[in-house]
């Protein structure tokens, strides 16, 4: 059976991570982001931290969650601060958090899975109960590298790994969901099973959202939710009217 004939418009939605984290976001763009991602019943709106407060307003009482990014999007910033970031956008109301790992570090530090570890270990504790995306920059590994962060993040705890900020030179792929996937099947860490992965960057349309789907992608970050949902929707409606 397709992945298409598997799911129903209200469980789709349930993957998307209704996304806006361009720098001209306006704070009218982020309450339609929210109204948007109300109607839809999406699993979460995922923000820059300087809107985080819009979003916790707009979605207070609804299912939806609001989430942000921290040391986006280059991951260029001390674990420390890091975890000082994250604690703040808790304290705001972030229901999960999404951070970059120091991409420039574990592409040359000697030791860089320990340092992986110890950055992800240093964020996931600062944010306690609240679940972590660690996101990896796929586009900037190989699919070894990509399976051994992979790995090193779940040995961590992270909740999720995902792929892409969508700054970099391309977004998410399948080949990079199939790296991440063994590098968490690699984990022998007590949350191996509990790891998930997002796929974010690039996805733009509904073939490309299943797709993912069914390369094992757990949640979907997207700025085209509108459009894709509308048009699985519509594909439903003519699949039941038969």
């Amino acid at each position: 059976m397709e992945i298409k004939d598997q799911l129903t418009p209200t469980t789709l939605s349930s993957h998307f991570d209704h996304t806006v984290l361009k720098a001209d976001a306006t704070p009218q763009m982020i309450s339609a982001l929210c109204a948007e991602a109300i109607q839809l019943n999406c699993a979460a709106v995922c923000v820059n931290p300087v809107n985080l407060s819009i979003a916790v307003r707009d979605l207070e009482g609804t299912g939806v969650m609001p989430i942000t990014v921290v040391g986006f999007p280059l991951g260029a910033v001390p674990a420390s601060w890091k975890a000082v970031e994250t604690r703040r956008a808790i304290d705001m109301g972030a229901r999960e958090i999404d951070i970059v790992m120091n991409i420039g570090h574990f592409l040359s530090d000697s030791d860089a899975s320990r340092g992986l570890f110890e950055e992800c270990s240093t964020v996931i504790k600062a944010a306690g109960e609240i679940p972590v995306k660690v996101i990896i920059e796929t586009a900037l590994l190989s699919p070894e590298l990509i399976r051994l962060a992979a790995k090193i993040c779940t040995d961590a705890g992270a909740a999720f790994v995902k792929t892409s900020t969508g700054f970099a030179a391309r977004g998410a792929s399948l080949e990079d969901l199939a790296a991440i996937s063994l590098g968490i099947h690699d984990s022998q860490g007590p949350k191996s099973v509990a790891t998930r992965i997002k796929a974010s960057g690039g996805i733009r349309t509904l073939e490309q959202t299943l797709a993912m789907i069914a390369g094992g992608a757990n949640r979907i970050g997207s700025s085209n939710t509108v459009t894709i949902l509308r048009d699985f929707a519509s594909l439903y409606a003519a699949k039941v009217a038969r």
